[in-house]
């Protein structure tokens, strides 16, 4: 019977899958340049040992999170450290404060074509685990926690959330800004852009030195010289 796959024991094998698919040499990467080839092969490489070795539900395209039981509710990112960033279904307007209302592993690879083999090396220089919590839009969670400290009333949030173009209405806007100062956000680490999907990049979480609670540096990023 399979172990039953925990958040401690989803961390302790994205090590072991970085260190190595670091050392594998890919055929099917070679030449390849579209970045969301290459992150659906990590991924899929990823969930299907996850299956082979755990007992563990691995989410369809329907539920878009990939491992979306509540134990786990962890969506995986694979990105290239040239622009590490990715995108994620906009649900609702407050996903920017209060974050995403799951999980991430973040895989971050630098590729290398190899002419002589004709294969890729993706060396993965940074890999986190980032807690729902923590995934909110770093500048805005920074200001609205500042602002609450400075006894900012209703008035002054939402128009706050409008100068950032926030997309609500304002309705949505009042009852964000009443959860804001009634609960303020915790910090988020993501740098969010609006969109028609969220744009989610992740520069601040490859090159955080600091601990943070909510944020586990699996492979930490070291920036060459």
């Amino acid at each position: 019977m399979k172990e039953k796959l925990t958040i401690s024991k989803l961390i302790e094998e994205a090590k072991r899958f970085c260190e190595a698919q670091s050392k594998f040499q890919h055929k099917e990467l070679f030449g390849v340049t579209d970045g969301k080839a290459v992150g659906t092969l990590i991924e899929q490489k990823f969930q299907k040992h996850l299956k082979d070795t755990y007992e563990v539900i691995i989410g369809s395209s329907a539920s878009g999170i990939d491992l979306p039981s509540l134990d786990i509710l962890t969506d995986i990112k694979v990105t290239s450290i040239k622009q590490p960033q990715s995108s994620c279904p906009f649900k609702e307007a407050k996903q920017k404060v209060f974050g995403l209302g799951y999980n991430l592993l973040v895989f971050v690879y630098d590729k290398t074509d190899e002419p002589i083999s004709k294969t890729a090396t993706l060396n993965f220089v940074s890999c986190s685990f980032i807690s729902k919590e923590r995934t909110g839009d770093y500048t805005t969670t920074f200001r609205l926690r500042e602002m609450v400290k400075d006894k900012a009333n209703d008035a002054d949030i939402i128009a706050y959330l409008n100068d950032k173009n926030i997309p609500a209405d304002e309705i949505t806007l009042s009852k964000l800004a009443e959860q804001i100062l009634k609960t303020p956000p915790e910090q988020g680490y993501l740098t969010i852009s609006n969109a028609l999907q969220w744009r989610l990049q992740y520069q601040r979480i490859v090159t955080l030195t600091d601990q943070v609670e909510g944020i586990t540096n699996i492979v930490r990023y070291n920036k060459p010289q």
